[in-house]
């Protein structure tokens, strides 16, 4: 692939990244906001100490909230272009619409799933700070476990498939991924500093609408860039009758 079509993909994924992140946009001020209040209403109701403002909750659940999913989306979109432009055809013989909805959901589950299933997202009012650092710490390490894991579990999938087939090469690659995670689930520190009067309610449907944001996100990628892949690699050709058409009306 040369660096023109390169250049052409980036752009495609960062304006498909922009699209996604303003569908993500739409799930996160509907189902998330709602939840996020919830979590401030209850800090607020057990909290002794009156912190000052510095912005203000309906800023920061509107343009602070745009900003970030947008400017995140964009970012997304460029890293996930520049990926695709690596997997396309290293994976399977996949059009480039399918390779683009196979690598969204690959990065859905190692970048966010996994590492959710062990350390899930959290509303305000949960956790110590004093703790932000380590929990930050672990969070970030088992993402990077896990998509260092899912390259070697793709590695090891593309050389058993010549010699047991593909449908027992990738059986053995995502058995070997999952094992290994499920070791890190064992070793790896457990953090549970929920308040004991904090909802369950409230933290399920936060946790809940965190995941849901996410696969919004990289489910509406997937479906936008992969299109657009689709039309610059693989334009439709012109048909006869619509050759004739432009003939006639030249």
């Amino acid at each position: 692939m040369d660096s023109a079509t390169v250049r052409n993909l980036l752009v495609r994924g960062m304006l498909a990244g922009l699209g996604a992140g303003l569908l993500a946009l739409v799930a996160a001020y509907f189902l998330g906001e709602p939840n996020v209040d919830s979590a401030i209403s209850f800090e607020a109701a057990h909290s002794h100490e009156h912190e000052m403002e510095i912005v203000s909750r309906s800023l920061q659940s509107t343009a602070g909230l745009a900003t970030g999913v947008l400017v995140y989306g964009v970012a997304f979109g460029g890293i996930a272009a520049l990926a695709f432009s690596f997997a396309l055809g290293r994976v399977g013989r996949f059009s480039p619409r399918a390779t683009a909805l196979l690598l969204s959901g690959c990065a859905l589950l190692a970048v966010y799933v996994v590492p959710f299933l062990k350390y899930p997202a959290n509303p305000p009012s949960v956790g110590n700070p004093d703790t932000i650092g380590k929990r930050t710490t672990l969070y970030f390490l088992m993402m990077v476990l896990s998509v260092l894991l899912a390259i070697a579990a793709t590695i090891l999938g593309k050389r058993l498939a010549p010699r047991i087939g593909t449908w027992y090469a990738t059986v053995g690659a995502v058995a070997a991924f999952a094992v290994v995670i499920g070791l890190a689930y064992a070793f790896l520190p457990v953090v549970n500093e929920v308040p004991k009067d904090f909802p369950a309610t409230l933290l399920w449907r936060f946790r809940l609408s965190a995941l849901a944001i996410q696969t919004v996100l990289w489910g509406g990628f997937g479906l936008v860039f992969g299109e657009l892949a689709e039309r610059l690699l693989n334009p439709k050709p012109v048909t006869a009758a619509a050759s004739g058409r432009v003939a006639v009306r030249s």
